[in-house]
């Protein structure tokens, strides 16, 4: 019988996966009830946001003093407009006339000058607050543990890494711009129709809450049809997502669904149709009420101004200036009535940013770090126990030493904890109880680059970028030159592969690396830990996905790299681990046998028992 049969035992799977979902949460960014929530989980200090604005104190002043000079200046074309009218038409002044005429051209210039720099300036400053939430974010959550991700839906993160820091825009740039420049107009105007007259005056501010109430209303309206729109548009693009990726049309294909996603495609996007006529219709008859409502205001205005008890000493100039005043009051006004749902929404994007921000991190570097002159490559476990949810442990009392340049091979059921002992060799967990050693130094206090250096892992899941092959190896040493590029390829029997595409090592591997088999993609994760020669090599089923010819090659190839490194595997082939200085046996969390693949035969425990039922299942297969 061949060395390379397999033998698994029987068990439940515990390996932790990361659930990757993709897509967006479908949220409208204005869904007050959610803002709300949100708002009273994680409460936001107006201090804190202050802070991230603090070093464009200054740029915050001139825009604030561009926005009062703008509105100012805007206000000043209603009084040239009266000059005109009432002065410089009926009395002929020509010099008035230009001089007025030249003023508004004057005003207009101001105004539109006044506004790019503003928007420059804002934008800018609204760009650099969030360049810097976005890098703190990203770098925050690279520090986090694996077991925060295993935890958290991957479209989550992607959501407040893109969705909300984006959304962040019209915050920074618009919401404190915006009000500000309302209540200035607002302010400014109301001032301006008093100084004009202040009957009219009193007057429109009688006429305009109708018209303000209409509008609330019908904005309320088209709120709940656009969020029912804006969840519909989620699932469309979920489905676009989840039907048109790699993953899902191979899925698909190999399911026959094509047909049925094709008809819950269409039935999403027939309920759209509907939502759009609805958006569309929302409230027309209540603006069209509005409309009128508008048209009554300076309606009502000529009107008193006909009556000698409301017009006083009104004259038409006045009244032209007036009308126009009063026309520009209604946007700045409804924009300081929305402005609570502004705030709200703002405040719980900063919400959302702030409460990934402090994630406490679980796995660190330490505080004063030791540093390795001559990394050995010893790997020692001392009385090691580790739980993920604290109650149920995975690990208990594990104590084991691999010389450096030494082979240790873990082998038990699925689910009796070999891959999170070994992944505290890497440090993507501390123990709960007891400490791993690397040349006789506890991982918590070296530093987690250098533990990063030390230790090379290579798992049965195999992650490629979506650039060249070139792209993917450098992507474990940037430095690497292709020459050593080249030397890892060809040690982990991948170079010939490469060399006959098309495009060489310039060949860009595909979306997750689907333009290569399991085993070729496999082999080019072996190269890429290799170019990074570790002294500690992490192999969690490296050669799981490889035929028995394929793994050969490669086991060749490592068994010769190994020389001088420190090896822990895991895998469920003999041929795998028989050759082992060192093969530990686990159970439930606890080593139960430890000697060389001959001792452990001869002892007849646990090991013998594994061997033994792969080969039985291996004989009636």
């Amino acid at each position: 019988m061949s060395d390379s049969h397999t033998f698994r035992p029987q068990g439940g799977g515990r390996r932790a996966q990361i659930e990757a979902t993709g897509g967006r949460d479908g949220r409208d960014p204005r869904n007050q009830k959610a803002d709300k929530r949100q708002l009273a989980d994680a409460p936001v200090s107006l201090r804190r946001i202050a802070r991230l604005f603090s070093p464009y104190r200054g740029r915050l002043l001139v825009v604030v003093g561009l926005i009062v000079a703008s509105s100012v200046i805007g206000l000043a074309q209603p009084f040239l407009v009266r000059h005109v009218i009432d002065t410089a038409l009926p009395e002929r002044d020509s010099r008035l006339l230009l001089l007025c005429v030249a003023g508004m051209v004057a005003v207009a210039v101001a105004s539109a000058a006044i506004s790019v720099a503003q928007t420059l300036l804002s934008t800018t400053i609204g760009q650099r607050v969030m360049h810097r939430l976005r890098t703190d974010l990203f770098t925050h959550l690279q520090r986090q543990s694996v077991g925060f991700f295993t935890r958290t839906r991957g479209g989550e993160v992607q959501s407040r890494m893109v969705n909300d820091i984006g959304s962040m825009q019209s915050v920074v740039t618009t919401t404190a711009t915006s009000i500000a420049a309302n209540v200035t107009v607002v302010i400014g105007t109301v001032v301006a129709m008093f100084a004009l007259n202040w009957r009219l005056a009193l007057i429109s501010l009688v006429v305009l809450p109708p018209a303000v109430i209409t509008t609330r209303k019908v904005a309320r309206m088209r709120y709940a049809v656009t969020n029912a729109r804006q969840a519909k548009l989620a699932d469309l693009h979920v489905q676009v997502e989840e039907g048109l990726s790699v993953s899902g049309i191979l899925l698909t294909k190999t399911l026959g669904a094509a047909p049925a996603l094709a008809r819950r495609f269409e039935g999403t996007s027939e309920e759209l149709i509907g939502l759009e006529v609805r958006s569309q219709l929302a409230g027309r008859w209540r603006m069209a009420t509005m409309q009128v409502v508008f048209a009554a205001v300076p309606a009502a205005l000529y009107l008193a101004a006909g009556f000698p008890v409301t017009s006083g000493s009104l004259t038409i100039g006045t009244l032209v200036a007036f009308v126009s005043l009063q026309g520009s009051l209604f946007r700045p006004l409804m924009g300081l009535l929305n402005v609570g749902v502004d705030v709200t929404s703002s405040l719980a994007l900063f919400s959302r940013i702030f409460e990934y921000l402090d994630l406490p991190v679980e796995i660190d570097d330490p505080v004063a770090p030791h540093h390795l002159v001559d990394v050995r490559g010893e790997v020692g476990f001392d009385s090691v126990s580790f739980s993920y949810d604290g109650d149920h442990p995975v690990l208990e009392d594990v104590s084991l030493r691999v010389p450096a340049g030494g082979s240790l091979a873990l082998v038990g059921a699925t689910g009796s904890g070999k891959s999170t002992l070994a992944g505290l060799v890497a440090r993507l967990h501390d123990p709960t109880h007891g400490r791993v050693l690397l040349d006789g130094t506890d991982l918590r206090d070296l530093t987690l680059t250098d533990v990063a250096d030390a230790v090379g892992v290579v798992t049965q899941e195999t992650y490629l970028l979506h650039a060249t092959v070139r792209e993917n190896l450098r992507h474990a040493r940037p430095d690497a030159t292709d020459a050593e590029i080249v030397a890892a390829a060809k040690a982990a029997r991948i170079h010939d592969l490469v060399q006959s595409l098309p495009d060489g090592y310039d060949t860009v591997v595909g979306s997750r690396g689907y333009r290569f088999s399991g085993g070729e993609k496999q082999r080019l994760a072996i190269a890429r830990t290799l170019l990074r020669d570790p002294k500690v090599l992490v192999l969690d089923e490296a050669t799981s996905a490889l035929d028995n010819t394929t793994e050969r090659e490669v086991q060749a190839a490592l068994d010769e790299l190994a020389v001088g490194r420190t090896t822990i595997t895991i895998a469920h082939r003999l041929s795998t681990v028989r050759d082992a200085d060192q093969i530990a046996v686990l159970d439930h969390g606890r080593v139960v046998e430890t000697g060389t693949h001959e001792e452990l035969l001869l002892a007849g425990g646990a090991y013998a028992d594994l061997v033994r039922g792969g080969l039985e299942r291996s004989a009636a297969a």
